[in-house]
């Protein structure tokens, strides 16, 4: 344990740390109202839920981190396949929850297997790729980690859950586009998948059915939400009253306004908005500022890694990381249409916090094998 703790990236550990306590304070700051007033339940209901989450979490990272990455890899093929048949049978037999069927009602918390498949398919793409090293000149060899990834996007975005299936999308991407795969390959394959796609969506607009559902086509409007706040501009346009109150310095922790049943899920999707009303600009500033750090933290230790495996993990991760932060930030800003895709560290969400607590400790642990290496 001591050689781990010896090698564990430390600055991006305080950094980690740190955001995850803050963003406790800031799921019971902005929970509270909505548990009591629109759930009827304890003003701690959520903060007591996250706090369990990040207890489970970092329980599993102590036990995760004893593990080498290639142990990572062999686990990642019967994860990748329990991940994809949980997303097929949520698809057949799963109940509809905020008008998608995303998630697997276990009592009093809900499992997202989505959100596993993301961080699950890095880990499988990684070893993939490290063990095919010499086959990357074979068409086919090049394309079936896109074969895999296309059948979970498909399962991702029939639930339909846009948001997701967009970010497993150009996680996949990014890594098959990282790899020294020949070009005259990948533009075959880039072709075959373009042509994959029109073919699904010419058959499915020919039986009368399309990717993208009625609600989700009426957030392509991009003209100013708040000429439709009684409609669908009601959420972005309260969004920006909660970050115009903040100014600079904020109302005060715990003062917000727009937390008072303005904004549906104030602890999720719009928490960023919240945290710039009670603590102001500068403090989203320096929160922006602490993710850059993290993902240069990562990218660093990435490019440290003697194998390809660890690499492509930290990279991966990295771009999840990045387009959460990216995702949330212009749906909170009206730039794209509203997903319902967390910010990481702030957003309230089981599946989602021990995702990213697991990925930070894939990280942490290819930064151990880097200093063992030595």
């Amino acid at each position: 344990m001591r050689k781990i703790w010896k090698h564990i990236d430390k600055p991006l550990l305080i950094v980690s740390t740190f955001l995850f306590i803050f963003g406790l304070v800031m799921v019971f700051s902005a929970s509270n109202v909505t548990a009591y007033m629109a759930r009827a339940v304890s003003p701690y209901n959520y903060f007591i839920k996250q706090g369990l989450f990040l207890l489970v979490a970092f329980i599993f990272a102590f036990f995760l981190l004893r593990f080498p990455t290639k142990a990572y890899g062999i686990f990642s093929n019967a994860l990748l396949l329990i991940v994809t048949a949980a997303l097929f049978i949520l698809l057949v037999y799963g109940k509809a929850k905020n008008q998608a069927i995303s998630w697997f009602d276990l009592g009093p918390i809900s499992i997202q297997p989505s959100e596993f498949a993301k961080v699950i398919m890095i880990v499988w793409m990684a070893r993939y790729y490290e063990l095919n090293r010499k086959k990357l000149n074979s068409y086919w060899a090049s394309l079936l980690p896109l074969l895999v990834g296309g059948i979970i996007f498909f399962l991702i975005i029939f639930q339909p859950d846009l948001g997701t299936a967009t970010i497993f999308a150009l996680i996949v991407a990014s890594i098959f586009f990282a790899e020294p795969i020949p070009k005259g390959i990948k533009n075959k394959i880039l072709f075959t998948c373009i042509g994959g796609v029109l073919l699904i969506s010419f058959v499915l607009i020919t039986n009368g059915k399309t990717f993208i559902h009625s609600r989700q086509l009426e957030r392509l409007n991009f003209t100013n939400p708040c000429d439709r706040l009684l409609t669908t501009g009601g959420q972005v346009c309260n969004g920006y009253i909660a970050i115009n109150n903040g100014g600079l310095t904020g109302v005060g922790l715990g003062n917000s306004t727009q937390k008072y049943l303005y904004l549906d899920e104030p602890y999720t999707d719009f928490i960023f908005a919240v945290i710039i009303e009670e603590l102001g600009a500068i403090t989203g500033i320096l929160l922006l500022l602490a993710y850059l750090f993290i993902l240069v933290r990562i990218l660093l230790i990435g490019k440290r890694s003697y194998t390809d495996r660890g690499a492509v993990m930290c990279y991966g991760i990295a771009i999840y990381i990045f387009l959460h932060i990216v995702v949330n930030l212009m749906g909170l800003m009206g730039l794209i249409p509203l997903t319902g895709v967390g910010l990481p560290f702030m957003s309230y969400g089981g599946s989602f916090t021990l995702c990213l607590v697991a990925s930070l400790t894939i990280v942490q642990r290819v930064s151990i094998e880097n200093g063992l290496h030595k």
